[in-house]
């Protein structure tokens, strides 16, 4: 039997339930029933059974969902990972060592995890997500990630003059920074008691230094011993910006207790390197005292070029940021003023009836933990005797150091007609880009701490790892920008600026964007995180029909219209 569709030319065609039998050597036909009047659903119900096709009463009993496995957040993060080359940059040969690295990188800005739990994430037994499948890793443990981490380091080099071959050329731009981060254990011995950005009292910590392009790309990065100080780690990257990028020259920008009046004499002059660098705030009160710095210059402008025989070669771009001004004599007040509620607790003592504080070393001790915890010392006379304690403003010193407030002064050895003064200070304030890859780094997205390594060579490979985490989500943020909070059009955002010196605007997109939550086609705006986590909704289902003879085959859920966005402005493909 067989349904037959037969076409009137006038009207409807007609459906017949068919069945064919033979007569005299002949094939005949015959109708069993007319359909024509039945719903088409019933007639293609009655097709598919006459085909072999089974009924199935309830839909939902026609087949089971094998397994669900969040893929849309890999599948973006893979895909801009694959499409900016870094999977071949990172290596020729798709080895097993080399699916590892890539695994541990889009992990690493999806689901930041112990080594321990993303290679459960790997496992066909254990994934959370479609990453293992997608890379070909259907089981993996710790130690298989242990080593391709230790393979990694060996590329390191290669990697990072790679990616300075793409990013930077002779003359650039090069900003660097450092910062630190604690550490868990005591074995390591890359692990030492330094001084803590983190403030976490008596926690042993590395030190790592970030070098990016001038946008704040990422390029390179090192790992230091706890101990390390900011001026000595920037021998090491003279040397690798030399040797082994080669390039011949540079200018690099660093922050003023990185590049030292040392660290010129000796590794940045003798290398043929420019800079770019800022003074110190009792260099800028010297050149106020011997006139080389006129205070009244900032009544008609914020930014002014001088040259003096202290800085020969050099010029000095005086600034003057009245945001930045008011911010330092508001906190200067709160220091103080939490400092002397603290001095008058330790007045108290030695006045009151009951068991005085006495003794000159006693009270001293409580004046130095108060002194030493507001860091406002020089702005008080203190009078201790064996009896009394007694404190007064320094308000001549106080005044002095107020009228250096919201003053900067750049410093640079790059000549005005290649990098003009605003230029040059634009160049110093973009160390902000490396700040926010540090931000990026330890807490916000990638979480590079807590370190559990014991190996000094893992701990240097885990650092690298995250450095190419972000380098991939530098390269996402900035093709998603438009349906993130970030600025999405920094040239209109600087041209509402009335100079560099003046505080950075976000652009009229940007505050429309932040105040209605709104992209400017109508779609909700995203953070970076709360993006990755709505794409991990679109799911790749694995689906086993109930039919025995129906194989099992995978179906990947439908991106909404935010999804689908996203997925166009990375160029990825599902």
């Amino acid at each position: 039997m067989h349904v037959q569709t037969i076409p009137n030319r006038n009207s409807n065609p007609t459906i017949l339930l068919r069945e064919s039998y033979r007569e005299g050597g002949k094939v005949k036909k015959r109708t069993l029933a007319n359909l024509t009047k039945l719903p088409q659903q019933v007639i293609e119900g009655l097709r598919q059974l006459l085909k072999g096709g089974k009924v199935v009463e309830n839909f939902n009993d026609a087949f089971d969902v094998e397994r669900s496995l969040p893929h849309g957040h890999v599948a973006a993060v893979l895909a801009t990972l694959t499409n900016l080359g870094l999977d071949r940059l990172i290596g020729s040969e798709n080895t097993r060592l080399h699916a590892l690295v890539l695994a541990m990188i889009v992990a690493r800005i999806v689901d930041p995890r112990s080594k321990l739990a993303t290679a459960r994430g790997l496992d066909d037994d254990t994934a959370f997500s479609s990453l293992g499948e997608l890379l070909g890793i259907h089981c993996a443990d710790e130690d298989d990630l242990y080593a391709a981490m230790d393979w990694l380091l060996e590329q390191q080099p290669r990697i990072e003059a790679k990616l300075a071959e793409g990013h930077l050329k002779n003359g650039c731009l090069v900003l660097y920074d450092v910062t630190s981060t604690y550490f868990e254990g005591r074995s390591c011995p890359l692990a030492q008691m330094g001084y803590n950005r983190d403030k976490k009292k008596g926690k042993l910590q590395i030190v790592f230094g970030l070098l990016c392009t001038v946008e704040g790309c990422p390029v390179a990065v090192e790992v230091f011993a706890g101990n390390t100080g900011d001026p000595s780690t920037l021998e090491e990257q003279v040397r690798k910006v030399r040797e082994r990028f080669g390039l011949e020259h540079i200018v690099l920008v660093g922050d003023r207790g990185m590049i030292t009046q040392a660290r010129i004499d000796e590794e940045l002059r003798p290398a043929g390197l420019d800079w770019i660098t800022a003074l110190r705030a009792p260099q800028i009160q010297a050149l106020v005292q011997n006139g080389s710095i006129q205070l009244s210059m900032f009544d008609q402008v914020d930014l002014g070029e001088i040259t003096t025989a202290d800085y020969p070669g050099e010029r000095l771009i005086v600034c003057r940021n009245p945001r930045l001004a008011a911010d330092r004599a508001r906190k200067r007040q709160e220091l103080l003023t939490a400092t002397e509620r603290k001095l008058e607790e330790i007045v108290q003592a030695t006045t009151r009836s009951k068991r005085p504080l006495r003794g000159q070393d006693k009270i001293g001790v409580r004046v130095g933990k108060v002194i030493n915890r507001y860091k406002v010392g020089k702005h008080f006379d203190l009078e201790i005797k064996d009896n009394t304690f007694s404190y007064q403003r320094n308000e001549a010193r106080i005044a002095e150091e107020a009228a250096l407030d919201g003053i900067y002064v750049v410093r640079t050895s790059v000549a005005a007609k290649t990098l003009g003064a605003e230029e040059t200070v634009a160049a110093y304030k973009g160390l902000s880009t490396v700040e926010q890859a540090f931000r990026s780094y330890k807490s916000v997205d990638l979480k590079v701490r807590p370190i559990h390594h014991h190996l000094a060579d893992r701990v240097r490979s885990h650092v690298f790892l995250c450095m190419l985490a972000y380098y991939v989500e530098w390269h996402m943020r900035k093709a998603l920008a438009p349906i993130l909070f970030d600025d999405d059009d920094p040239q209109a955002a600087q041209a509402q600026r009335s100079s560099v010196v003046a505080p950075a605007k976000p652009s009229p997109s940007a505050v429309k964007k932040a105040r209605r939550k709104r992209t400017a086609d109508d779609l909700p705006v995203h953070s970076f995180q709360t993006l990755l986590q709505d794409l991990a909704t679109i799911v790749k289902n694995r689906i086993k029909p109930r039919l025995p003879e129906v194989p099992a085959f995978e179906k990947v859920t439908l991106p909404t219209s935010v999804q689908q966005r996203a997925l166009d402005l990375l160029k990825v493909r599902l």
